[in-house]
């Protein structure tokens, strides 16, 4: 990976430090996204890596909502389908939903389609950051409830001093950038 291509993406992140509550340095990705050469570019950086790691793939699993953001156009580009896991009530028809807790103590579920992947289709779960890993490790549960093999959980952003990769057991986990 070229060291001016990680650049480009990394110069695109915005700390704000006090948010959502007073402590918190919060990484935001609303610039990186504004910059079309910088989004293109972190898409690039994605898909080298997945393409170089898995040489089949079903689909991209993205989480509600900014995974959205960066799984729907990695899936356009490997050719592949893209599978949403929501905030619970979003989605239509059967549904598997988990219950857990989020960073700052509050409680939140997720969903996905009964019928998004048959059993044993390979999958690369995304999101735009990992903190502690209760979202990630939730979207893995409903997942692995399907029977579909997780390959990776893929993000742009890792909090390394949280620790939420821990929470993710043995699950191959990516961060393209990592901050402590």
């Amino acid at each position: 990976m070229s060291d001016e291509r990680l650049s480009r993406v990394r110069d695109r992140v915005r700390p704000f430090p006090d948010f959502p509550e007073p402590g918190v340095l919060f990484r935001d990705i609303s610039p990186l996204l504004k910059d079309p050469v910088a989004f293109r570019t972190l898409i690039d950086l994605l898909e080298d890596h997945v393409r170089a790691s898995f040489p089949k793939i079903d689909f991209i699993v993205g989480l509600d909502s900014r995974g959205f953001l960066i799984g729907t156009p990695l899936a356009q580009r490997l050719g592949i389908g893209f599978v949403p896991v929501r905030k619970k009530g979003k989605l239509p028809g059967a549904t598997e939903y988990i219950s857990y807790s989020l960073e700052y103590g509050k409680a939140a579920e997720l969903e996905i389609q009964s019928d998004a992947v048959e059993p044993g289709q390979k999958v690369v779960v995304v999101d735009d950051l990992l903190a502690t890993g209760g979202t990630m490790s939730a979207a893995c549960e409903l997942l692995k409830r399907l029977k579909a093999e997780i390959l990776e959980c893929l993000v742009i952003i890792e909090l390394k001093a949280l620790k939420g990769s821990e929470k993710l057991n043995s699950i191959p986990f990516y961060s393209l950038l990592q901050y402590d």
